[in-house]
């Protein structure tokens, strides 16, 4: 990935406006490494070593509950930046990161990286915006985790999937989960069984038809109806 260092840095966020000489001088301090899926780059508690950016492939941030139950907080993919705050508040990293799929990360090392924002102060304010989104998302999965029913965040991923979904058929909208039910599980914070159960449910209901990991959407307006719905 060596020629395409440059390029994926400019993706992110917190880089997308320096200039030739400030990339350059970023990119001294960069080092890449590739990861097999499941790999884990560091582990919720470790010391922090450094500011992470993914050049290929997903990863995973998670949290692991002490009965051994992941919560899927992101899968962040190319050009998006992870673990800005620790590096700044001297804790540890707060949550667990390992690779979805074989990907390529690049790393800056935490001395480096404070280096780099005390020379260009922009990019320390852009850290703020970051880490502000990403406490803004944060929020979101704490209200879906207390204010709605497993059955109903399950159905906002499938109707979320299907709107983004350029795929029609007669018989409806055409949705690929890329995802295991246990990796839904984790996403949902829930249990593989509940995940298997509910959309066991939901084609039952004529919601939805389900072959693998391909689902047809039979019936979007009224997946938007249940979603709103108390169980």
């Amino acid at each position: 990935m060596s020629d395409g260092i440059e390029r994926v840095l400019r993706k992110a966020a917190l880089f997308a406006n320096l200039s030739d000489e400030e990339m350059a001088a970023l990119r001294r301090r960069v080092s890449s490494k590739t990861y097999h899926r499941g790999e884990t780059l560091f582990s919720e508690g470790d010391a922090c070593r450094g500011l992470f950016v993914v050049g290929r492939g997903k990863i995973r941030i998670f949290k692991v509950s002490a009965s051994g139950r992941e919560q899927v907080l992101s899968v962040e993919s190319s050009g998006s930046s992870f673990a800005e705050l620790p590096v700044f508040d001297g804790g540890n990293y707060p949550a667990s990161a390992a690779a979805a799929e074989e990907s390529e990360v690049l790393f800056i090392s935490r001395k480096d990286f404070q280096d780099f924002c005390r020379e260009h102060a922009e990019v320390g304010l852009k850290v703020i915006a970051v880490v502000g989104s990403r406490l803004r998302r944060l929020v979101g999965i704490i209200e879906d985790l207390s204010f709605t029913t497993v059955r109903q965040r399950l159905i906002g991923l499938i109707v979320r999937s299907a709107e983004a979904s350029t795929t029609r058929t007669s018989d409806g909208v055409q949705v690929k989960l890329n995802k295991t039910q246990q990796d839904l599980a984790a996403e949902l914070g829930t249990v593989r069984e509940l995940v298997s159960r509910n959309l066991g449910r939901l084609v039952d209901e004529g919601y939805l038809e389900v072959n693998g990991r391909n689902i047809i959407v039979k019936d979007l307006a009224g997946l938007r109806r249940e979603q709103e719905s108390p169980e």
